[in-house]
This record gives structure tokens, sequence and C-alpha cells, in this order.
């Protein structure tokens, strides 16, 4: 593939939530491809100790048996309070269940009594295709809420207040939610990234 933009891409994601998330983010025009579309398991191997390490063992699974440019994600909640924890473990908290109820239920107990609700939520994208690899990170700020909030998103959102709005992320609308995330921020970097690239 030549150094451009392509035209089509592998989104290497079984998670509903993520993938709408990410066509709705990705530029118009582009033609993504699910795992499910290319007959690949929905469940890909995260083996790596870092967000970083998962996107790329994703993407380099989903390019070499895809056959297309392989975009995926790894997304960690980061609570001060926790020492970084659920971080790299934030889909399986509670277990290899990956229950997203049981994982903020957790969560809110191993922070009830503590002062400092303060986290982040982290995202890195990894794109690999045959120019080689490229990771794009993403940050949001915010804190922890007592209880759920919301009933939009998925994962952790309705636990998580953003620093830059009242509601949680559960609470907001995808476009609202779109503009300020950690998901949408690693994006918008890799859509640059791939129009210098297109022009260079």
């Amino acid at each position: 593939m030549s150094a451009t933009i392509p035209t089509e891409v592998l989104l290497c994601t079984g998670n509903p939530g993520k993938v709408a998330e990410l066509r709705a983010l990705l530029p118009a025009g582009l033609v993504v491809r699910g795992l499910a579309e290319l007959g690949l398991p929905l469940d890909l191997p995260e083996h790596g100790d870092t967000l970083e390490a998962n996107a790329l063992e994703k993407a380099h699974f989903g390019h070499a048996h895809g056959g297309l440019p392989a975009i995926s994600d790894d997304t960690g909640l980061e609570v001060v309070a926790l020492h970084g924890a659920p971080g790299v473990y934030s889909a399986r908290y509670a277990g290899e269940a990956r229950d997203p109820a049981a994982n903020m239920a957790k969560l809110l107990r191993e922070l009830d009594g503590k002062a400092d609700r303060s986290a982040q939520f982290r995202t890195v994208i990894a794109l690999v295709d045959d120019t080689g690899e490229h990771t794009f990170e993403g940050i949001v700020r915010g804190t922890i809420a007592a209880a759920p909030r919301g009933t939009g998103g998925f994962g952790y959102d309705p636990v998580f207040l953003p620093d830059c709005s009242d509601l949680s992320f559960a609470e907001m609308d995808a476009r609202s939610k779109n503009a300020i995330s950690h998901r949408g921020q690693a994006l918008w970097k890799l859509a640059q990234f791939l129009s210098e690239r297109d022009r260079s």
C-alpha cells in the first residue's frame, strides 16, 4: 500500500459500543470493515501489560490475517487513589466475563471512603499497515461518581465525570461525548497523521 489515506480499513474490536463510536469518528468515505466480515475472531489476543502493547498486538493480528490496514485501540480507566488501576485490566477488572456492571461495582467498592476520586480515561489507537506501525494517544481527566448516572455509552461511562462537564459520559449524547473523549482525541491525531502523510 502506498503512503496515502486508505479507502478501506479493518476495525479490530468486537465491542459493539466501540465499533459504533469509532465508525462515527473516522473520516467520511472510509470503508470500515469489522472482524466478523472478514471471518476473524471477535476476541483478539491481548497479552500486553500496557495499552500500547495490546493495541499494537491486535492491529498486527488484524493486518496479518485480514489483509487490510488495521486500526485497533486499547483503553484504560486510571484512578489515582487506586495507583492507576484498573488501567490495562479495565475490561476485565471484575473477572474474565468482562461484565461492565460488575466492573463498575468493584470500582465503586474500591473507592468507598476515599476522598480523592480523580481519574483519567486513556486511549491508545494503533494503525498497522504496509508502512509499519503507528500509535496515537488521547486522555481525558475527570472524577469517579458516587453512583452510576445515565444510560448511554458503554463500559465505565456511567461513573466517569469529565472535568469539562457536569454530566457523566453516559448522560451525554454521542456527539457531545465524541467531541471531548479520549478516543475522539486519539482518532483526531490518527486522521491528522493520515492527512499529512497523504500530502507528503
